[in-house]
């Protein structure tokens, strides 16, 4: 899975022609978000491996930024059990791991964007054999 780093003109309609451009181009954006900052719009959105080119070329196409395409982690939380998010985060910061993102997919799955993924993943790992939670296939990419 891709991590979609997107700006967006802070304006209505911006964000329905990002989802319009994916569409046409049979991109089906996974999860993420959208929201405004410092008078900006700042979008991250969730696309399978394949459809990166193809992401790339629509959104270009439609005059939007893609400010990157990176690799993410992904962790299923423990929805029973109360600290699940700060104990991962935690795990991560102790290993150096800076998170830049982190949203949910439609499957209720944990997102992160992260500025080492070597050893987010490994930090990922170790974390959800302790706790007995679950990575998946997307984490791995």
């Amino acid at each position: 899975m891709k991590d979609l780093a997107i700006t967006l003109d802070h304006r209505p309609g911006a964000l329905a022609d990002m989802g319009d451009a994916l569409g046409r181009a049979g991109v089906s954006v996974e999860g993420g978000g959208a929201w405004v900052a410092n008078g900006k719009g700042v979008a991250h959105f969730l696309i399978a491996d394949a459809d990166e080119a193809s992401a790339r070329t629509a959104l270009e196409a439609a005059g939007i930024a893609l400010l990157a395409v990176r690799d993410v982690l992904v962790q299923r939380l423990r929805q029973d059990t109360p600290g699940q998010l700060g104990l991962l985060c935690r795990w991560m910061a102790d290993a150096g791991v800076n998170i830049e993102a982190l949203y949910s997919d439609h499957a209720n799955q944990l997102i992160l964007v992260v500025d080492d993924v070597a050893v987010g993943r490994a930090v990922s790992r170790a974390w959800s054999q302790s706790t007995g939670s679950a990575t998946t296939a997307g984490g791995e990419s």
